[in-house]
């Protein structure tokens, strides 16, 4: 599984929690917005993170 912006910003779009985790991550940091959705892959999606299975549901294949 690798890191997709399209994939990630859909996957932050569908959930509130990751919308406001992405907002705390670019304010305590102070990332720009592509810092900081990578973090939140790393933190939130990869290697059996939280969000791991809806991630991976963007990412097989329609139809």
């Amino acid at each position: 599984m690798k890191f997709t912006k399209s994939q990630m910003k859909q996957l932050i779009n569908d959930n509130k929690e990751l919308q406001i985790r992405l907002k705390e991550l670019m304010e305590e940091h102070q990332l720009e917005k592509n810092f900081a959705l990578k973090a939140l892959y790393h933190t939130e999606v990869a290697e059996g993170g939280k969000y791991q299975l809806a991630y991976q549901v963007l990412d097989s294949p329609k139809g």
